[in-house]
């Protein structure tokens, strides 16, 4: 507990150390600070810009410090207010000396100044424009096309990082560090562009700071303390220079270390071996500078010494390199050559398993499905699996994610079995507003429609949101949009998602609590492929499997007559016959339904007896008016909101529900054997007759 705890103070006490040192960086704008003070802080400034300088020589690429920026605006930010400090000490306290904004401040006034004033301003004005004219606006220009060609880029390197990854050169991780790398790399570039500007402005500063110093001194010294315009010139003008540099080094050094920065190329070495091995790997290069040199020594008039050491130091530096060059290494003992590897044979593993589930996306989707920010898609889908177990009584598969450059932007694709299973766009950010079909106005957006149910719906602006729930609209996010379609195809396709190992799995599931019923039924009576069709069956028409216990009893009572799928299906069906019209009506006591014409019916129903499991061949004209009343009458109930069902005979239920399913799917066919005595029948509609009655 203790040791957690302290886990805990470090974390929080990083967590404080930003804000906290923002806070004492703008506290120096307005409380005063001692000579000392003053001192430790000047001290500290310069050792962090020889910091930052020795770190950007260092690393291989600009991404290794690409916390630059942010550095950059917190050290500016450092030197303007120590420079607010130090003028108020300065026109407060100038009076009584040159050391009376501490000994720093002195020491560089003494050390640029000497006794020469003029000499003086002259030379902190050179450094100040140096660091403005040539520096700063030669790292904000590389650091401005440096952004733009990166942005430029970015769709080709995405390209190429997906060619790699679909020839198999690099994985899925590899893969996403890279593209994190290339986002990386223009959020930097961009981000150094609008920094240069920090320093810009940072010298500017340091001028009008500086002439402020020198002209509010000569005022506060003469008229308030009674000091001689010569001897106030003299201390305030000290101050003014030396407090002006003590601030303008560390900002050159910052500039310089910001120039090196962006215009360093990436490589697997710092600036120091590239420049010791691009400037000195070429040994005639050094003997013709050098050759330059000792014939510009020999001009009459020229400084022979200096001219002449420099150009047979060149030279000598040029023999000592070639002379290495043509040294031969020392050889270690030679070792056994190495086979070269074979080339691998094609094995099982490079047989690709096609995913029971996918979803594909867009790249404008990936943050809907990235953990790292924390995807609200991924928690639905999560929760519409769990959801789905709850209600229909087996577990789904995982449904693989993966981004799909061929995709539109804000497309995705839903994939079953490795075919498009549902596909359609989506707006990150914005709303879809779903026309259920009884609004009271229209909605100005982008029209289109819902993927999952096809209902008219109008992209809308969060803002919009509460309006068109007023209006009656169903207003749904993006993702709500992607996980109810990957939830309908779920729905529609439950029975192929019901493979061997799900069926196992259930079974298993089942066993801890009904181990002998599971060991009666499977396999002594029936085999797994024959209870995964009895349960696929059950699927296919919508009806949940979560009473498995009912199922296997009814299996189990029925299977020393019937081995067939289609027969034991019938027979568990009668069984859940309470589970089958809870599930369409509720707790209603009246089930309203459709029946079959008599005269129909019987037809149906002699003929199928006679021709078996195999069911009656129907007329072509009677088969498409029976298929076109059934889907009117259905479209007629869904418009109530009321459920659609046929009743219908046993004999007759297996055959017209494959028959219908096309034509009207959300038509339920249930048995007169499948009706549990507490319901009271009315039936609503006649379907089959010269025009169907209702």
């Amino acid at each position: 507990m203790a040791e957690a705890q302290i886990g805990m103070g470090r974390t929080s006490m990083k967590q404080m150390a930003g804000p906290l040192l923002i806070v004492m960086i703008l506290a120096m704008m307005v409380l005063p600070l001692p000579p000392i003070a003053l001192d430790l802080l000047f001290t500290f400034n310069i050792a962090m810009s020889m910091l930052v300088m020795l770190v950007a020589l260092y690393v291989f690429k600009p991404l290794d410090f690409s916390l630059f920026p942010t550095v950059l605006l917190l050290t500016t930010l450092l030197r303007l207010s120590l420079n607010v400090a130090s003028t108020r000490v300065v026109l407060m306290q100038g009076h009584t000396g040159p050391d009376a904004a501490g000994k720093v401040i002195e020491a560089f006034g003494h050390f640029l100044v000497g006794n020469n004033y003029a000499v003086g301003l002259i030379v902190f004005g050179i450094l100040v424009i140096i660091n403005f004219v040539v520096i700063t606006k030669g790292a904000g220009r590389i650091a401005e096309v440096a952004a733009r060609f990166t942005l430029d880029a970015m769709p080709g390197k995405q390209m190429a990082i997906d060619a790699d990854l679909n020839a198999g050169l690099i994985g899925e991780a590899e893969a996403r560090r890279r593209r994190q790398d290339v986002a990386k790399e223009a959020e930097f570039y961009g981000a150094m562009d609008g920094a240069s500007k920090f320093v810009r402005g940072d010298a500017i500063a340091g001028i009008i700071i500086m002439l402020i110093n020198v002209i509010g001194g000569l005022i506060v010294g003469t008229m308030q303390h009674d000091l001689g315009l010569a001897e106030a010139a003299g201390i305030y003008t000290l101050l003014a220079i030396g407090d002006g540099l003590v601030a303008q080094v560390p900002a050159l050094v910052i500039s310089t270390a910001a120039g090196i920065l962006v215009t360093r190329v990436s490589a697997e070495q710092d600036l120091n071996t590239q420049l010791l091995e691009q400037l000195g790997n070429r040994p005639q290069v050094l003997y013709i500078t050098g050759a330059i040199l000792g014939v510009l020594g020999l001009i009459p008039g020229m400084p022979h010494v200096a001219f002449l050491f420099i150009g047979a130091s060149m030279a000598g530096v040029a023999y000592m390199l070639e002379r290495r060059g043509r040294e031969p290494e020392p050889q270690e003992p030679a070792a056994a050559p190495e086979a070269k590897p074979e080339p691998q044979e094609v094995s099982w593993a490079d047989v690709v398993p096609i995913d029971v589930l996918g979803l594909e996306v867009g790249y404008r989707l990936i943050p809907l499905v990235d953990r790292n920010q924390d995807g609200e898609l991924l928690r639905r889908i999560r929760g519409l699996r769990k959801k789905f177990a709850a209600e229909m009584g087996f577990l789904v598969p995982s449904v693989h994610i993966r981004d799909n450059l061929e995709l539109r932007p804000n497309a995705y694709r839903i994939t079953l079995k490795g075919v498009e299973a549902g596909s359609g766009e989506v707006s990150p950010g914005m709303y879809m507003a779903i026309n259920p079909g009884r609004v009271l106005g229209p909605l100005a957006g982008p029209q289109t429609r819902d993927p999952a149910f096809g209902l008219p719906a109008v992209w809308i602006e969060a803002a919009s949101r509460e309006n068109a729930q007023a209006l009656g609209y169903t207003v749904v996010d993006a993702s709500t949009v992607v996980a109810t379609h990957l939830s309908s195809v779920i729905q529609a396709h439950a029975a192929e998602l019901l493979g061997r190992e799900e069926a196992q799995a259930l079974l298993d599931h089942l066993s801890k609590d009904s181990a002998k019923l599971v060991e009666d039924v499977v396999p002594k009576l029936l085999p797994l492929p024959t209870v995964q069709k009895v349960l696929q069956n059950l699927l296919s028409e919508g009806v949940h499997i979560r009473d498995m216990r009912s199922i296997l009893e009814s299996l189990a009572e029925h299977a020393i007559r019937t081995q067939d799928a289609e027969e034991l299906t019938q027979a568990v069906r009668v069984a859940l016959g309470r589970t089958i019209l809870q599930q369409i009506f509720g707790g209603t006591r009246e089930v309203e339904v459709f029946s079959l014409d008599p005269q129909l019916e019987q037809i149906l129903t002699q003929a199928s007896s006679v021709r078996g499991a195999d069911g009656p061949g129907l007329e072509p004209g009677l088969a498409e008016r029976l298929l076109h009343q059934a889907s009117q009458l259905s479209q007629a109930r869904e418009q109530l909101g009321q459920p659609s069902v046929l009743l219908v005979p046993p004999i007759l239920r297996g055959l017209l529900a494959r028959f219908l399913r096309r034509a009207a799917p959300q038509l339920r066919v249930v048995s007169q054997s499948e009706v549990p005595e507490n319901r009271v029948i009315k039936v609503v509609a006649t379907l089959g007759g010269a025009g169907g009655r209702a």
